[in-house]
C-alpha cells in the first residue's frame, strides 16, 4: 500500500494527538480561574399560585430591552469571555476546530422544474449556498447566496418553494436567528428579484398555488414586544405575485381560538388545498377544499386536534396520511375525498413494532423511514402498501432525503452516523440500487472510532438505551472525559449523526454518549408520553442513571463527565444538575427552558403546555415547581456551568437563562465557576453562521476541559 504526502501528515498528527491522549489525568490539575460575578441587583417581585407564595427577585430581567438588562449582559459577557481567554488552549483548539471544519459540505440534490437544485458549502462559509445545474452533469451555477443576505453573515434562508409552473421561486429570510420571517420573490425566467415583501411570517411554509402562495402571519409587533411578546391571532393569507402585502387575503383565521396557528399546503396537480390547526407541539385538525370552485369552505377529515396527521400525497384521486390515530407508531391510510369520513378511510400501511417517521413518494413507489432501536430503517412499499424490499444502509445511522418525484425513477438520500460524516446517495427505485454520489473529504478518519449501543435501567426499571462513541481501543480505565447528551421531549428522536464540534472530545481520548431518554419519539408516543406533564421526573430520573452507569461501568468519573443539552435539553440539563450535583464536573444547559413556572407567557410558550403542563393549574404547578431548575436552586456547590443563550432567541427567550445564571451565581458554593455566555446577533439555533458556530464550540470543550483538569494540545494545527 503507498502512502501519499497526505496520509503521512495526517498519520502523524493522529499519533501525536494519541500521545496526549494517553498521558496520565492525574498529572494535571490547573489552578482555578478568579471570577468576580457582576452584581444583580433584586426584586421583591412575589407571586401566590394555588396559595403558596413563590419569589421571583430577578424578574426586571425579563424586560430584553431595558437599559438595565442590556447592562447587565455586557458585564456578564466580559466576565464569561475574560475567563475563557484565560483558558491556555483555547486559541489551539478553536485552530483545530477551524481546520477540521474547512471541507466541501453538500445538500442533497432535488429535482425542480427539469433542473436539479443543491446547497453547498465551500468550508466556512457562513451560510450555505443554493446552486442549480441543468443535469447531474453539467456545471453548477450560483442560484441564491444567502452569504449576501448580511455584512456578518447572521441572516440566514428559511423556506423556500417553487410554483409548479417553474415561473417562480419565495424564500423566506430570518435576521439574527430570530423565528420571524420576511418573504421574498424571484423571477425564474428572468432572474430577477420582484419588488414583493412578505413580512411576520412566523412558523409557517410558502404553498404556491397558481400565481401566487398561501402563508402564515402573526399580527405586526410592538417593538418591544417583537422578541418576547406572546404569538396570538395567527391568520392564512393568499399573497398574489406582484401585489403590496396590505392587499393580500385573509383564507383563513379563527378569533375565537387567538392561540391556535393554521398551516397550509396545496397538491401538486394543484386541485386540493389542506388546512392544518394546531394548538400545541403534538395534534393537529385536518380539513381540506377543492382548489378554483366558488364555495371555498373547508371539509372536515378530522377536527379534533389531539392526533397528528400528515399528508403524503394525493394519489389515484386518494389522500395518502400519516397519522398515530389509532397507531401509537403511526400509520399510513388513505382517505377519499368524496367520502372523507373515518369509515371510509383505508388502511395503506398498518402500524409496526418500529415507529413511522416519515413516507416519502418516488418512481410509483411508498418510501417507508422507521427507527429501529433509534436508528433508521428504510422500506420500499407498492401504493397498495405491499412491502417490496429493504433499502440496506451502510451501518447504525440516520438517513434522511429520498428527494425524488412521484414520476421519476432517480432519488438521493444522505446517511450519517455519530464516526461518519453526511454521505449523499444516489438511489434507483426500479432496481433498487444504490451508489455514492458525494462523498465528503475532511481531516478525519472514521475507521478510528466506533459506536456501540448500551442498554440501562432507569429508577423504575425501564430499559433505555444509549449511544457511545470513541476511538478504538481506548483504555477504559474509568476516568475518561465524557459529554453526556440529551434531549428527553416533544416526540423528537436524537438519532446518530456526525458533527465536526464533537471532534475534539474524541481525538483527545473522550467519550460521547447520547442517551435516547423518554419524552423523545424514539419508540412512539408511549415512549414520548412517559415523560409529559406529571411524569417529566422520568426524563431526568433516565439521564441521571445513564450518568450513573457510565461512572459504574468504567467509562467516567463525576470529576470527568460533562452534561449537554439545548431547548428542551436545557431543561434537562437545568433540573438534572440541580437535582443531582454530585454526578457532573461540567454543565452546558443551551437556550433552557429554565423557569417553568412563567415559560408560557412569552412568544410560542404556551403550544409546550402538552408536554409540560400549566402553572395555571394547581396539580401543574405542584410538579413543575417540583423540578424547574430555577426555582430549585440551593446554597450548594454546583458543576462548573456555562448557561448558554442568544439576544435575538425568541423561542425560548434569554430570561430563562438569565434568571437561572443569577440564581446559580447568587446560590454557588465553592471555586466551580457559573458563567453565561450570551451571543449577540443570534437565535434559537437555526440559520447561524459558521464563524460564530466555531467560536462557541471552541468556547465550550475549552471551559469543558479546564474544568475537568483535562491538558490537552494539538501538536498539529490546520
Amino acid at each position: 500500500m503507498k502512502f501519499s504526502l497526505t496520509m503521512w501528515v495526517s498519520l502523524i498528527a493522529c499519533l501525536l494527538v494519541q500521545s496526549c491522549q494517553e498521558a496520565d489525568p492525574t498529572m494535571t490539575k490547573f489552578d482555578p480561574i478568579a471570577v468576580s460575578y457582576p452584581v444583580t441587583s433584586k426584586d421583591s417581585v412575589v407571586d401566590d399560585y394555588h396559595g403558596t407564595v413563590v419569589e421571583d427577585p430577578f424578574r426586571w430581567l425579563e424586560d430584553d430591552n431595558s437599559d438595565e438588562t442590556i447592562d447587565w449582559v455586557d458585564r456578564q459577557n466580559e466576565v464569561t469571555f475574560d475567563y475563557i481567554d484565560k483558558i491556555p488552549f483555547r486559541d489551539a483548539l478553536r485552530d483545530r476546530l477551524e481546520h477540521i471544519w474547512n471541507y466541501e459540505k453538500y445538500g442533497v440534490p432535488f429535482k425542480q422544474n427539469d433542473r436539479y437544485y443543491f446547497f453547498k458549502n465551500d468550508g466556512l462559509q457562513n451560510q450555505s449556498v443554493m446552486y442549480v445545474q441543468d443535469n447531474l452533469e453539467s456545471d453548477p451555477q450560483v442560484f441564491l447566496d444567502p452569504n449576501k443576505f448580511s455584512d456578518d453573515g447572521t441572516a440566514s434562508l428559511g423556506t423556500i418553494s417553487f410554483s409548479e409552473d417553474g415561473r417562480y421561486f419565495a424564500y423566506t429570510v430570518s435576521e439574527g436567528g430570530s423565528d420571524w420571517r420576511t418573504a421574498f420573490v424571484k423571477d425564474l425566467e428572468t432572474g430577477e428579484l420582484l419588488s414583493d415583501k412578505i413580512e411576520w411570517i412566523k412558523f409557517s411554509g410558502l404553498s404556491f398555488y397558481k400565481d401566487g402562495f398561501y402563508y402564515g402571519r402573526y399580527p405586526e409587533p410592538t417593538e418591544d414586544d417583537a422578541l418576547s411578546g406572546k404569538n396570538k391571532g395567527q391568520k392564512l393569507y393568499y399573497h398574489k405575485i406582484g401585489t403590496d402585502q396590505a392587499q393580500d387575503v385573509v383564507v383563513f383565521e379563527d378569533p375565537a381560538n387567538p392561540e391556535q396557528s393554521f398551516g397550509a399546503s396545496v397538491t401538486e396537480d394543484e386541485e386540493y388545498m389542506f388546512l392544518s390547526k394546531r394548538q400545541s407541539t403534538s395534534g393537529n385538525a385536518l380539513y381540506f377544499r377543492k382548489q378554483g370552485q366558488q364555495d371555498e369552505s373547508f371539509t372536515p377529515i378530522y377536527e379534533k386536534i389531539e392526533k397528528d396527521f400528515f399528508v403524503i400525497d394525493h394519489i389515484n384521486g386518494l389522500f395518502y396520511i400519516m397519522t398515530n390515530y389509532q397507531a401509537d407508531k403511526n400509520r399510513l391510510i388513505a382517505v377519499d375525498p368524496n367520502k372523507p369520513s373515518e369509515a371510509n378511510w383505508k388502511e395503506i400501511i398498518p402500524e409496526s413494532d418500529n415507529p413511522l417517521k416519515g413516507i416519502s413518494v418516488v418512481g410509483g413507489h411508498l418510501v417507508a423511514r422507521y427507527l429501529e432501536n433509534a436508528s433508521t430503517k428504510i422500506e420500499i412499499y407498492d401504493y397498495a402498501g405491499k412491502k417490496l424490499r429493504d433499502v440496506e444502509l451502510p451501518g447504525i445511522g440516520t438517513v434522511g432525503g429520498f428527494a425524488g418525484k412521484k414520476e421519476e425513477d432517480l432519488c438521493f438520500y444522505t446517511y450519517t452516523s455519530f464516526n461518519t460524516p453526511a454521505t449523499i446517495y444516489k438511489y434507483d427505485m426500479s432496481t433498487g440500487k444504490s451508489e455514492i454520489f458525494k462523498e465528503p473529504e475532511l481531516d478525519f478518519d472514521p475507521s478510528q472510532y466506533e459506536t456501540k449501543q448500551v442498554w440501562y435501567d432507569s429508577k423504575d426499571g425501564t430499559k433505555v438505551p444509549m449511544f457511545l462513541t470513541y476511538r478504538k481501543g481506548l483504555e477504559l480505565d474509568g476516568q475518561r472525559p465524557t459529554l453526556l447528551y440529551g434531549y428527553g421531549g416533544f416526540d423528537i428522536s436524537i438519532n446518530p449523526s456526525f458533527s465536526i464540534t464533537r471532534m475534539p472530545l474524541l481525538e483527545n481520548g473522550g467519550i460521547y454518549a447520547v442517551a435516547n431518554i423518554r419524552g423523545g419519539g424514539e419508540f412512539g408516543a408511549q415512549w414520548h408520553e412517559s415523560g409529559t406533564k406529571e411524569r417529566k421526573q422520568n426524563v431526568f430520573d433516565d439521564f441521571i442513571a445513564a450518568a450513573e452507569y457510565l461512572q459504574a461501568n468504567g467509562y467516567t468519573s463525576p470529576e470527568k463527565l460533562a452534561i449537554e443539552g439545548g431547548s428542551n435539553g436545557g431543561l434537562l440539563v437545568g433540573a438534572c444538575m440541580t437535582q443531582r450535583p454530585d454526578l457532573f464536573a461540567v454543565a452546558i444547559p443551551r437556550v433552557g427552558v429554565l423557569d417553568m413556572l412563567r415559560y408560557h407567557l412569552f412568544t410560542i410558550g404556551r403550544y409546550w403546555a402538552a408536554d409540560y403542563g400549566l402553572s395555571e393549574e394547581e396539580d401543574g404547578f405542584n410538579y413543575l415547581k417540583a423540578y424547574s431548575p430555577l426555582h430549585n436552586v440551593k446554597d450548594i456547590e454546583y458543576p462548573a456551568t456555562m448557561v448558554m443563550t442568544a439576544d435575538h432567541d425568541d423561542r425560548v427567550v434569554p430570561a430563562h437563562s438569565f434568571k437561572f445564571a443569577a440564581e446559580l451565581q447568587d446560590h454557588q458554593q465553592g471555586e466551580n465557576p457559573v458563567l453565561i455566555r450570551i451571543e449577540k446577533s443570534a437565535g434559537h439555533g437555526a440559520g447561524k453562521p459558521t464563524a460564530k458556530i466555531i467560536d462557541e464550540a471552541a468556547d465550550v470543550y475549552s471551559f469543558m476541559f479546564y474544568n475537568m483538569n483535562e491538558n490537552i494540545s494539538y501538536k498539529v494545527k490546520g
